[in-house]
Formats: structure tokens, sequence, C-alpha cells
């Protein structure tokens, strides 16, 4: 099997080490170097592309959340955030899943081997999970670590004519790398008579309340972390919680969400696979699929499930993604009705709320 060729970034020659320790004992990673700084990495990006970047952030002649940005703007690559700085719901980690990191690591601020001892697994885990957001283009003909599952693994697909009459709409959004901004953009445009909305954005366990709380204080709409048998409302925002999938459901009238734990679909948990599918199923052509920017394929299958079903579907243009890569695969299995530009969304899908 290939390695996962990583390139580490701190200032900290001790904390370098450290990681090229923790990663080099992982058969799965190669270290291809280190730096000290944004700079010394760039020249080295220059020379050979790494397939995942450990970055801190405090660091000097730029920092660390500057050099995501420009990574994410000019050469998209997986990018897993080591920081003493970003502990969960900390305004520093949301920022860096906001600018697109893959994960967000809290460094402990301890002792190298205590360090060592405790973060291990989860750093090496981390970084074999980023290397799989560009696992499609980068090593296409490399057998992975875990399978590919499809939604299948959560919820059988639907039967035909299986879907209840009603007149409800409903909003079904999935987003990956540079979702957090997207968002944010989307949900702040909405007016608080908008459809219900559910959303699946991938990102780690922990980060997604803070995330909706934050969401919520600048939006018109009611934004929340789904918990177990939420009903979707009108003018209200469901975010699944990191680590399980979210799925919508329907009982009579009332459209609620399911959370639900189970193996990676598409590589992630939560999956836009498993909720687009689940939208295909109890809302059909009631449903209006949303898939924004990110890394990979997750959600191309389940919206053109939604396209057969009657959905209206909806896909982010390159020129506003950050990483053109869900839409994409999307629009090239056939399941986009439409490609527009982010700020525009809200208008299309108010104006079909509307009739």
């Amino acid at each position: 099997m290939k390695k996962i060729r990583t390139l580490i970034v701190d200032d900290s020659a001790l904390v370098r080490q450290t990681l090229n320790d923790i990663l080099s004992s992982d058969p799965r990673i190669e270290v291809m170097g280190m730096a000290s700084d944004p700079f010394v990495a760039a020249d080295k990006m220059a020379r050979e592309v790494p397939d995942v970047i450990t970055l801190d952030v405090e660091m000097p002649k730029m920092d660390g959340l500057t050099f995501l940005k420009k990574i994410m703007s000019q050469h998209p690559i997986p990018v897993v955030i080591c920081s003493s700085l970003a502990g969960k719901g900390t305004e520093t980690a949301m920022k860096a899943l906001e600018y697109g990191a893959v994960d967000v690591i809290h460094k402990p601020a301890l002792g190298t081997k205590q360090m060592l001892a405790e973060s291990s697994t989860m750093i090496c885990d981390a970084v074999v999970a980023a290397s799989y957001t560009r696992a499609k283009r980068k090593i296409l003909n490399t057998p992975l670590a875990t399978p590919k599952l499809s939604a299948d693994e959560i919820l059988a697909r639907p039967k035909k004519d299986t879907v209840l009459k009603t007149t409800e709409k409903v909003v079904v959004v999935g987003a990956s790398t540079g979702g957090t901004e997207a968002l944010r953009i989307f949900l702040e445009a909405l007016p608080a008579d908008c459809p219900g909305i559910v959303i699946v954005q991938h990102m780690p366990e922990g980060f997604t309340a803070a995330f909706s709380k934050r969401l919520n204080t600048l939006c018109k709409v009611t934004v929340k972390e789904a918990s177990h048998n939420d009903t979707v409302l009108p003018g209200h925002a469901l975010i699944a919680p990191g680590n399980h999938h979210l799925l919508l459901k329907r009982s009579g009238a009332r459209y609620y969400v399911e959370i639900k734990d189970g193996p990676l679909v598409s590589r992630h948990r939560p999956s836009v696979d498993v909720l687009f599918r689940s939208a295909a199923r109890y809302a059909g052509k009631n449903a209006i699929g949303v898939i924004m920017t990110g890394m990979g394929d997750d959600g191309a299958k389940g919206m053109l499930e939604m396209k057969n079903a009657g959905a209206y579907t909806i896909a982010q243009d390159k020129e506003s993604c950050i990483v053109f890569g869900m839409p994409a695969e999307a629009i090239k299995l056939g399941g986009v009705d439409k490609v527009m530009d982010l700020e525009l969304i809200h208008r299309e899908i108010m104006l079909k709320y509307s009739y």
C-alpha cells in the first residue's frame, strides 16, 4: 500500500521531532519533511506535494490560519491542525474548520513523552482520515485501509411510490471542506420564514454544538445541533452532531430527524449520502437538496437518488467553492438540476418554497 506522505509544519523543533516519531511509527504514514514555518513549508511543497499537512497555529513570519487559507485557495491539500490553541469549541478551532481544515487536534500542553503516549493514535488516525479526502484523486488504484461503504449500511434504498403525499417542503444540505463559511453565508441570507433545513457538515465530534450556537447568533433562522427526534420546523436549521449520522424521517405530516451510529459511509460520519438518501425516501419531490464545497464525493450518489425521487437539486458552482469536489461529482453523475453561486442559493430555495 502506498504510504500517506505527510509534511509537519511547527515552529518547535521538539514538537516536530515528536510528531515525526508519532507518524513514522504508523506503517500507513511516511513523513516526507518538516518545516519550522509556512515559508519553509511552501518551499518544500514547491518541490514535492504532500498528501496531508499537519499544521500549528502559532508560528513566526506567518500564522497557521493565514497559511491554511492560502493553501485552500491556491492548492487544496488536506490539513490537520495540531495546536495548543485549538481546543474543542474554541474560536481558533472554529476558524480552522471554517478555512478548510479537515480535522483539528488539541495539542496538549504536556511533556513530549506524555504527548507521545496519549496522543499518538489520535494523531495518526486523523492524518489517515484526512488522506481519504483526496483518495480518489491521488491514490485511485491503491487499496485503502477501510472499505468505502455506501448509504446501504445505514438505510435501505427507497422503494418506488413509498413517499406519502404532503405539501410541506424541507431543505437538506451537505458540505465539507470550506463548508463552515459557506453555511454561514447561506444561512445568514435566509429569512425567518424559510422552510425547515437539515444539514450535514463534515466536522469532528465536539465542534458542532459550538458551531451551531455561533450561527444561531448570526442568523434570522434558529440554528441548533440536532438531537434525536427533533422536529424539522420552518425557520429552523438542524446540524448533524459530529461523529453521528443524521437522517430525515417523517411521521404523517411531521418531519423529524434521527441520530444514528454506524460505520463510515463514503468515508464520513456524518455522511451526506445518508442524509440525502433519507430525504429521497421520506420527502421525495417535497425536498430541496443542496450540495456545497468539499473534497471527495460524499453526497453525489445521494443527490442523484433525490433527483430521481422528484426532488429539486442545487450544486454550489466552482467559482464560489473553496474545493469543487463534492459538487463536481454530483454534477458528473447527473444528479443536479441547477448549478449556482453560493450567494444566490437562498433565493432559489425561497422561490421554490413559494409554490
